[in-house]
């Protein structure tokens, strides 16, 4: 994966690339980033980027040809047909589904701009793709080059020390694109406020509460091998009796139909048998491949 970025300010991205958990992407490789001083590509002694706009109006704007230039550089440098970008407020908004689709592709040409904008025959002959951050304006389009590059690396593999993190991330289709439950650590009481106490003392521990496990058929392989049938023992010989429920199909549970309408199921149960009649919301009709004793 490479990303090259066309930018005015290529000494902005070196403490980023030096810094947090990320760089594990950029020193290894996983995520090959390009820097490309615009200004190196310019004419005259001033290497002159920007001039004032026909029309009038404030501001400066930057010049198409030096851009084309740059660009026919890093085109025949990388000799693929990478897709160009340009960081704009007209683009569609960044968020989750798309960083996902960028994290798995080849990368892109990252167009950094700056003043007023970009001459607009630059963008129609050269552009293909327009990302914005939200209805704000930035200085430049650095800060959003970055803001894309860190959230893609963050999805490499081997880069955060938990493989499974950005699997629990806000936004994520594993959370059905919610967001993250609140984090809680050390001490247990601060200024006054406390750790919930079901984090505390865990579930077994909660008066009246019950658990059910749903495991996907290959996970309950793996936690057999780990001997958690002994481990569900113990517990109950402690009258501790959590339930393991298995879908008959499916890896993750929660990422497969079976898995999810297992989950549901599980849960009326318990809501039939926890709540009264009276306090019961309307259930929904069931989706056409969705089995009706587990509707919710």
């Amino acid at each position: 994966m490479r990303f090259d970025v066309i930018t005015l300010f290529p000494e902005l991205f070196t403490p980023f690339f030096k810094s947090g958990v990320t760089r594990r992407a950029y020193e290894g490789g996983l995520v090959d980033v390009r820097l490309w001083n615009l200004r190196d590509f310019a004419d005259g002694n001033y290497r002159r980027v920007d001039d004032r706009p026909f029309g009038g109006g404030p501001g400066m704007v930057m010049m198409a040809e030096p851009l084309a230039r740059c660009l026919e550089a890093v085109q025949r440098d990388r000799a693929d047909s990478a897709p160009v970008v340009l960081f704009s407020p007209i683009g569609a908004r960044l968020d989750h589904a798309a960083v996902t689709q960028w994290s798995a592709s080849a990368g892109a040409v990252l167009v950094c701009g700056r003043y007023e904008g970009i001459d607009q025959r630059f963008i129609d002959a050269h552009v293909d793709v327009q990302i914005s951050l939200g209805d704000f304006v930035l200085s430049g389009g650095e800060i959003a080059a970055m803001a894309l590059l860190d959230a893609v690396a963050r999805l490499q593999p081997g880069v955060l020390n938990d493989a499974g993190s950005h699997q629990e991330d806000s936004f994520n289709p594993a959370l059905d694109g919610l967001l993250d439950c609140p984090h809680f650590t050390k001490p247990r009481e601060w200024m006054g406020r406390e750790v919930p106490e079901v984090l505390l003392s865990g579930l077994s521990r909660i008066p009246g509460m019950s658990v059910d496990m749903v495991l996907s058929p290959s996970d309950a392989q793996w936690f057999e091998k780990q001997r958690g049938g002994r481990g569900l023992r113990r517990l109950a010989a402690k009258g501790w009796r959590p339930t393991l429920v298995t879908p008959p199909t499916g890896d993750h549970s929660l990422l497969q139909r079976d898995g999810q309408n297992v989950v549901r199921a599980q849960l009326m149960t318990v809501a039939m048998r926890e709540f009264p009649e009276s306090q019961r919301l309307p259930v929904r009709p069931p989706a056409e491949d969705e089995p009706s004793e587990v509707r919710t």
